[in-house]
């Protein structure tokens, strides 16, 4: 899994109006729970940006002033009306403790649904998956080669390798739609 560096400043007093002053600063008030203490820090707002607006997962390496902690995001909280950052929890990872992460889907495979002119509809884009953060992945692979028109792939189909998926099993990743000009045509040569 990808790793990316976030430089944080411990947080002398907390309470809602540092917090405020923290943000008008353009900074994000943080907390690292997992490990042996809770770490309250914040970190400039423009370090988010490789993290939580793309579509990867990342493990951060978090520098918070001089002390490193490998950790993931667990949480990020937005505004309701403007979206501007307002906190992100981070969980420290441990050798062998397990963790709970949503991981990206990635499909494989040429669909002869698509192939006959039916259209790849995406209905997860993300799937929730338990694994020790060694064995966390970049990317849930799933193979949508066998994929007909009409028909749907669900998260129990897909095969996991040293994680579990924890998403409903009945849950479709994927399914392939007919066009409504396609429809015509199959209704006309029936």
């Amino acid at each position: 899994m990808k790793s990316l560096e976030i430089v944080g400043f411990k947080r002398a007093n907390l309470g809602k109006t540092e917090a405020k002053a923290l943000r008008l600063d353009a900074q994000v008030p943080c907390v690292l729970y997992g490990g042996k203490d809770v770490v309250h820090f914040s970190v400039p707002a423009i370090l988010f940006r490789e993290l939580l607006y793309t579509p990867e997962a990342h493990i951060v390496d978090l520098n918070v002033e001089g002390t490193h902690y490998r950790a993931i995001v667990q949480d990020a909280q937005f505004h309701p009306v403007n979206e501007m950052l307002l906190h992100v929890d981070f969980l420290e990872l441990q050798e062998g403790k397990e963790v709970k992460m949503e991981i990206p889907v990635k499909f494989v495979g040429v669909s002869p649904g698509v192939l006959a002119g039916g259209k790849l509809v995406s209905k997860l884009r993300k799937l929730k998956v338990r694994a020790a953060a060694e064995n966390l992945p970049d990317y849930v692979e799933v193979n949508i080669s066998g994929l007909e028109l009409g028909k749907s792939i669900k998260v129990g189909a897909v095969e996991t390798n040293n994680y579990t998926i924890l998403t409903n099993a009945a849950a479709p990743i994927a399914t392939i739609t007919i066009p409504r000009a396609l429809k015509g045509e199959m209704a006309a040569n029936r």
